[in-house]
């Protein structure tokens, strides 16, 4: 016969049954809530991928870590886990590649938004063409609507010589108003001339040119300042059209894996179409600003404010963009000698050198940083001469003062860049745009020191990339593939274009990196990943940059050192970046594009 269990001894049971399940549950509460709180627990985990980290001291990873704007962990995929929260987003990437986030470091964001919504005459291929895209947009607007259009260029037309307003006959119901691809010559038709007071006794303005025909009369170009004179007649565009403009460029950037962008030559209407973006939290899109040098005021205004050089900031406005000439594509910018095809022809120089050297003595004693457009030898050289004789005055060693272009280079002024810190930034692009045409623009032996990135190198430079959007696409992959290939799409020519001056595939990426962040005072936040810097990051799929792996291992320093001058990369393919997909666009902890 079984014993029978005192009633009391059954109750202290369950209640103690119940005391160790409510303990329990508290644990298991309590362990939850710390997994959630943890402040190590990152909001995103990127695993399954080859993080290229352009840091020698760790260059390549299998994980990284965000917690915030911040990158808190970069190392194995095993390690990665302790930082995963029950917040925690897993990203597997699948073999992807994570890149340090790729910046342009001279563009134009809302002409970029313009071109994206106006006509498009980059490809046309006579001026035939572009008049039938004028009368076809003709039809759908209102009578005296002005039309507007950027892109032509006619050296790409068989017939290589500039249009006239006579070619554009039937559009006369309308001004017509057509930006070279490059911004530095202007065709209108006769409504336009006549509308805006331009014939035969128009003067032409200081650092500007209006093209006429054997009698005087103008035959509807204007170049560089000479454009003004039809500006001022344009109907000012609104507040809401800038900020849409805005709004389109940084989406078009996004999507090519951009991070941020130099933007070269701000004017009101632009900063505060960005102010906007900014407090309504749109500005997806790091801006490093350059004041248009030639608004005075503006200028001024800012100067009054001064510079903390903060790149947590999503815009910043701390330097000042000048001209000193015009275009190579337009005859505008400006030689030591006569251009090789139109003689007795020079050039044309915007800003005087007294100009330049007070520019940049004001920008030196307030800190801010210039930089300066400069196309040709002459104008090359006039700007290194103001920097030198600015300096002299006022000798900032960390000024950070750059050439934007630096496009034809007379050989004895190549290694002024870097003895003087002048920093050349370049477009890759440029080089494989303009080839077909440069060499009969300045001869067999100016060429040599045109778009010569291995030059400048060899002396101590290095080059921060950009694409001059809209002149060039924004596609910051195609301006890589021109800098490594110094070809066309198409392979034309075989080997490249003076192909001694290419750059390899690791400095290439420094341009649009580490490059691009000490051209822009941000090197110690963003440039290459590390636990601290801010989460800026372009993931593209495939590994096919690991190949610079071993190049970056071997850097030895933050990639600010002389070039190594090795160009081993002559005879492999890139096609493979042409056609770049990226995945994710990441700005301070953000996903601002998603490919799914």
């Amino acid at each position: 016969m079984s014993a029978k269990i005192p009633m009391y001894r059954i109750q202290v049971n369950r209640s103690l049954c119940n005391i160790l399940i409510l303990f329990a549950f508290f644990t298991y509460s309590v362990f939850s809530l710390n997994s959630c709180a943890n402040p190590r627990c990152a909001n995103m985990i990127f695993t399954n991928c080859k993080v290229l980290t352009l840091n020698p001291s760790q260059p390549l990873a299998e994980a990284i870590a965000v917690k915030g704007n911040r990158i808190v962990f970069v190392g194995k995929a095993e390690d990665a886990k302790a930082l995963k929260g029950c917040n925690t987003k897993i990203f597997d990437l699948q073999g992807s590649t994570v890149l340090p986030g790729l910046v342009d470091t001279h563009a134009h964001l809302t002409g970029l938004g313009r071109s994206l919504s106006q006509l498009n005459l980059i490809g046309t291929t006579s001026h035939e063409n572009v008049r039938e895209m004028v009368l076809k947009e003709i039809e759908t607007d209102a009578e005296n609507v002005w039309i507007k259009g950027r892109g032509w260029d006619q050296n790409d037309w068989k017939i290589r010589e500039f249009p006239s307003f006579k070619d554009l006959a039937g559009t006369e119901s309308h001004p017509v108003y057509l930006r070279r691809v490059d911004g530095h010559a202007a065709w209108v038709n006769k409504k336009t001339l006549e509308i805006c007071g331009i014939d035969q006794n128009t003067i032409d303005p200081d650092g500007g040119k209006i093209i006429r025909d054997e009698n005087g009369f103008p035959t509807g170009i204007l170049l560089d300042k000479a454009i003004e004179l039809i500006r001022t007649h344009v109907p000012k565009a609104t507040k809401s059209e800038y900020q849409e403009w805005a709004r389109k460029g940084i989406k078009e950037c996004n999507r090519f894996g951009l991070v941020g962008m130099h933007d070269a030559g701000l004017d009101t209407s632009a900063i505060e179409a960005l102010q906007a973006l900014e407090e309504s939290n749109e500005l997806n899109l790091k801006i490093y600003g350059m004041l248009d040098g030639d608004d005075e005021v503006l200028v001024e205004k800012y100067i009054s404010k001064g510079v903390n050089r903060d790149p947590r900031k999503r815009l910043r406005i701390e330097a000042i963009k000048l001209y000193v000439d015009g275009a190579l594509g337009s005859r505008g910018a400006a030689l030591l000698e006569p251009y090789s095809d139109d003689i007795g022809n020079t050039g044309l120089i915007v800003n005087q050198p007294d100009f330049m050297y007070n520019q940049a003595v004001k920008a030196l004693e307030n800190g801010f940083q210039i930089c300066t457009h400069a196309i040709g030898d002459r104008g090359n050289r006039n700007t290194l001469d103001a920097y030198e004789k600015a300096l002299k005055k006022v000798p900032v060693a960390d000024h950070r003062f750059r050439i934007e272009h630096a496009q034809v280079v007379a050989p004895e002024d190549i290694s002024r860049f870097a003895n003087l810190g002048i920093i050349p930034s370049m477009q890759p692009i440029h080089a494989t745009s303009d080839m077909y045409w440069a060499e009969d623009r300045v001869g067999i032996d100016r060429i040599k020191g045109a778009y010569a990135w291995r030059s400048l190198m060899e002396q101590g430079s290095f080059i921060p990339c950009g694409s001059d959007a809209p002149v060039e696409s924004v596609n910051p992959f195609w301006g890589i593939f021109a800098a490594v290939t110094r070809m066309d799409h198409n392979g034309f020519p075989d080997n490249g274009w003076y192909p001694e001056q290419k750059m390899t595939l690791l400095e290439a990426v420094k341009g649009y990196t580490i490059h691009a962040a000490y051209a822009g005072f941000s090197e110690k936040e963003t440039g290459t990943i590390e636990v601290g810097k801010l989460a800026d990051l372009t993931i593209v799929k495939g590994d096919d940059f690991m190949e610079i792996l071993d190049d970056v291992k071997n850097a030895g320093d933050p990639g600010l050192s002389k070039s190594s001058g090795h160009n081993e990369q002559q005879s492999k393919s890139y096609k493979w970046l042409l056609d770049i997909k990226v995945l994710y666009t990441i700005v301070d902890g953000e996903i601002v594009y998603s490919a799914e």
